[in-house]
């Protein structure tokens, strides 16, 4: 039997195992709205985190899962929308053949999602390009959609606006329009707030509104994007640790951030170590299923970014104390087994790439994480030209801290995200009780609530008892850009915009109709 042919056989054998694997979960789901939904665990971030149902805490309870919209008229010139989609939220085709790699439920035969590694970031790059954001997707034939963006566009378009082309707007472009920003989410967070500036600089320049200026909706890792562009403008890291300049304010009337973890996140860290698997779990391996395992991981320099900041991280000694970890110092990953370079059969998994490159990559790529955070941490010397918004969630039991510990059995360390208890050295027992109290915090299921105000404490916001910036609802991560709080309270914020026109503006798109 050729090559080929086992392949393909190998290929449906997948194919039947996920029949096999998700049909009951279908079937259930069906008969109750309360069990959650295993398609559901795919648009996680790459976490892992299996779900849980906990007890929702004070917030106002949504009805339904359709967003209301906010009644106001069609077509009152508002301000141009940007959707920022998070990790993970954009398609990657291969350019040259247009083949769909991400998302895409079976691996591909000429592409993965590993990047090539060298010290020069910029410069690892392979065939993908973005193409659009994820609006909806579907696992296997005749299985419910999931829906990802679909329904905060879907309640754009009922509010008035209308789609337009980012790289072809329509000619009444310049109001009442929203645009998808997809770009490549495992790049650099700085170069994709670049590009994302220079596609704004496009827009203006074939809308004829060299000073145009843009409402963001930016989801999750996309909000760090917005935020980077907003305070830096094109501008690179630099080890100076500058102030920031907010080169890039003129572009936005304001932006919107949802579920963004401007601290960072534990679960990036937990998938750096045990990847991330579509079936919930970063361990299991299926021939020719799309899994992101560590091994890819490690070449994205994007996910860690989206490490916890240095005063974010949360670490515990086998007696549940604190203790200090330096998560940017190469040698705290390689003493704790974290390096994925440290594992024996690296270079096998890793497409032949050294021990010695590997480790030049990793010591280049955990520099421009604590650049960036570092960036992005700093305090701004006068307050912020625009008004930034924050959703989120604190209903959900989100991964905060971890635990240290070396093994009795082997005397190698151990690192626990998870609650599930075990013995120490001297032979006593931690519950499952005593670690869900370190280990988790209120949020989202992926980013903590601490984490996404975060940055409002550089600039004074969290001295007094409530924030008008400030939006929780109760919905899960990837769910939070759909849920109805949240989708009325986008609206109401993008339609503030109407008032922020100047009757100079509107004479200036009039007459250039005229013109045409």
């Amino acid at each position: 039997m050729s090559e080929i042919s086992n392949y393909k056989y190998a290929r449906c054998f997948a194919f039947l195992l996920i029949i096999l694997c998700f049909a009951p979960a279908v079937e259930a789901q069906e008969k109750t709205e309360r069990k959650p939904n295993i398609f559901k665990r795919l648009i996680r971030k790459v976490d892992g985190k299996k779900d849980a149902v906990p007890k929702p805490v004070a917030v106002e309870e949504k009805k339904d899962d359709v967003p209301q919209t906010v009644a106001v008229e069609k077509k009152k010139g508002r301000l141009p929308v940007i959707i920022i989609p998070g990790l993970i939220g954009s398609e990657l085709v291969n350019k040259n053949t247009g083949e769909k790699v991400w998302f895409d439920l079976l691996r591909s035969g000429d592409d993965n999602l590993r990047l090539p590694i060298s010290p020069n970031i910029a410069a690892n790059r392979d065939n993908l390009v973005p193409r659009d954001i994820l609006r909806k997707i579907q696992l296997i034939r005749l299985t419910p959609e999931i829906e990802i963006y679909q329904k905060l566009i879907e309640s754009l378009e009922a509010d008035g606006y209308t789609e337009g082309k980012i790289d072809a707007p329509p000619e009444n472009g310049s109001a009442d329009t929203f645009y998808v920003f997809p770009y490549d989410w495992r790049l650099d967070n700085v170069e994709n707030s670049r590009i994302l500036l220079e596609k704004l600089d496009e827009l203006r320049t074939k809308l004829e509104r060299p000073d145009l200026k843009f409402n963001i909706v930016a989801h999750s890792m996309g909000g760090l994007i917005a935020r980077y562009a907003a305070m830096y403008g094109k501008a690179d890291l630099t080890a100076r640790n500058p102030r920031p300049t907010w080169k890039g304010a003129s572009y936005f009337n304001n932006i919107s951030l949802v579920a963004t973890p401007n601290g960072g996140s534990l679960s990036a860290l937990n998938s750096l170590l045990n990847g991330f698997s579509l079936f919930g779990g970063g361990k299991i391996n299926l021939p020719f299923i799309q899994n992101l395992s560590k091994y890819d991981l490690f070449t994205i320099p994007s996910i860690y970014q989206l490490l916890p900041h240095a005063n974010m991280v949360r670490a515990f000694d086998e007696d549940l104390k604190p203790i200090k970890v330096d998560i940017y110092n190469q040698a705290t990953w390689e003493k704790y087994g974290w390096a994925a370079y440290g594992d024996e059969d690296f270079s096998k998994k890793s497409e032949n790439a050294t021990t010695e490159q590997a480790k030049a990559y990793f010591k280049a790529v955990l520099l421009r994480a604590k650049l960036f955070h570092s960036a992005l941490d700093r305090k701004p010397t006068r307050r912020n030209p625009f008004p930034i918004y924050y959703f989120g969630s604190e209903c959900k039991p989100t991964i905060d801290g971890m635990i240290l510990y070396k093994s009795p059995k082997d005397n190698a360390w151990k690192t626990e995200f998870e609650a599930d208890s075990y013995t120490k050295r001297d032979g006593t027992k931690v519950t499952k009780e005593e670690l869900e109290k370190v280990l988790y915090s209120p949020g989202d299921g992926v980013v903590p609530k601490r984490s996404l105000i975060a940055s409002l404490f550089n600039i004074g916001k969290l001295k007094s008892g409530s924030l008008e910036e400030l939006t929780v609802a109760c919905s899960e991560h990837n769910r939070l850009t759909g849920d109805a709080i949240i989708g009325k309270s986008l609206l109401n914020i993008l339609n503030l915009s109407i008032s922020k026109m100047t009757n100079e503006t509107v004479k200036s798109v009039t007459s250039k109709k005229q013109a045409n």
